[in-house]
């Protein structure tokens, strides 16, 4: 079943081009830039951006919004097409990883001090307004990671420069709020000073696996306080919020995923392991916590509803990242079990979200389709071996 599913997937993605649209990219619409009193006011741009995301109908093509690659999406596929190939080296798929990273490289941010990408929209949070192609720590450090996947492949000195230079952009270009004991949190973007811990150690993630290639010592010295900073903000069962603003305040599935899997990073590559204790903790607490007997990955914490393809997806990698997969294979199978039963379209396509009374059942290319193919391939190459 999850071969097919996977074949399904992939002919969707490939017959996309990767192209396609994003829960965030309202801001994009023709007819909301047209009204300069709407598009100008951050209430404004808020609710439209809410009001796309939150609708089960897709209103894009009525309203103006193109289908469109999205940086994190292309790094995310980059990263699937590579270990399709580690486990199964086709000349298809080499080729997929050359197409993916020259467009990746054409689409870089150029401004700032080193390699970044930010999302193909503008974007309104509660917390900042990002331009359009503003890089993030978050997308930055994913597309660099897949460039060090394909580097691993290929041997292509240029695909290590990149992610060596992804490396000046978080620490020179994004701020930093600083902790007790000499210890910092990265921003989320160059423009803002937000705490996300995810975010945060993302950024240190990618200090410490550029660091197991160059053994440059000031990239793990960094990487040692961003991780130390949100170790610090873990609560005693085990869990994280989300980030530190008063909204913020939630605990979430995927979030921590994020979070246990830069963790582990950190210590694999630096060798590093004053937090396992935190590692074991959070991770026994994202197990206990967001899954359920028939498989549902749970969004919250504390409510079953929305099931976000992201979660089940995120728990894959999570698996794999900590080299627990094989322990946890009867969870994993269930979960992916309870997926693709549920929220693929028989076009192969991957659904947003299944709520308690409705679902949203857009094929959002970046949240969905990219994560569910990255998650697959990493499945697949358990059953391969």
């Amino acid at each position: 079943m999850t071969k097919h599913a996977f074949n399904k997937l992939r002919q969707y993605c490939e017959q996309e081009a990767f192209k396609g649209y994003d829960p965030y990219d309202g801001l994009n619409s023709k007819l909301f830039q047209a009204m300069p009193f709407l598009s100008k006011s951050r209430l404004a741009r808020l609710a439209w951006i809410q009001f796309f995301k939150r609708f089960p109908l897709n209103l894009r093509s009525v309203l103006g919004v193109k289908k469109e690659y999205n940086a994190k999406g292309l790094g995310l596929f980059l990263a699937g097409y590579c270990r399709l190939y580690q486990s199964d080296p086709k000349q298809e798929y080499l080729d997929r990883i050359v197409f993916l990273a020259d467009e990746l490289i054409r689409i870089q941010n150029r401004s700032y001090s080193g390699a970044c990408w930010g999302y193909n929209f503008d974007w309104q949070a509660r917390a900042f307004f990002q331009p359009k192609n503003t890089p993030t720590v978050v997308a930055t450090t994913y597309i660099s990671s897949a460039f060090l996947d394909a580097y691993d492949i290929t041997s292509n000195d240029d695909y290590l420069r990149i992610a060596r230079s992804a490396c000046d952009f978080v620490m020179n270009d994004l701020n930093r709020t600083s902790g007790s004991e000499d210890t910092f949190a990265f921003s989320y973007s160059p423009l803002d000073k937000s705490v996300v811990y995810n975010a945060s150690l993302l950024g240190s993630r990618l200090l410490a696996r550029v660091f197991a290639y160059t053994r440059e010592p000031e990239l793990a010295e960094t990487a040692e306080k961003s991780v130390r900073y949100c170790c610090n903000k873990q609560h005693d069962d085990g869990s994280w919020s989300y980030g530190e603003y008063d909204f913020h305040h939630w605990i979430d599935n995927f979030h921590t995923g994020f979070n246990l899997e830069c963790i582990y990073a950190y210590m694999q590559y630096t060798g590093d392991s004053a937090f396992e204790e935190t590692l074991n903790k959070g991770f026994d607490y994202y197990l206990n916590t967001f899954f359920t007997e028939d498989g549902m990955a749970k969004y919250y914490n504390n409510q079953t509803y929305p099931i976000d393809i992201h979660a089940p997806a995120q728990l894959i990698i999570t698996l794999d990242k900590l080299g627990r997969f094989e322990e946890n294979r009867e969870l994993a199978e269930r979960v992916l079990g309870w997926t693709i039963r549920n929220m693929q379209s028989p076009k192969g396509y991957f659904y947003y979200q299944v709520k308690k009374r409705f679902s949203s059942r857009i094929p959002y290319i970046r949240w969905a389709q990219a994560w569910m193919f990255y998650a697959l391939t990493i499945y697949l190459s358990y059953e391969r071996e």
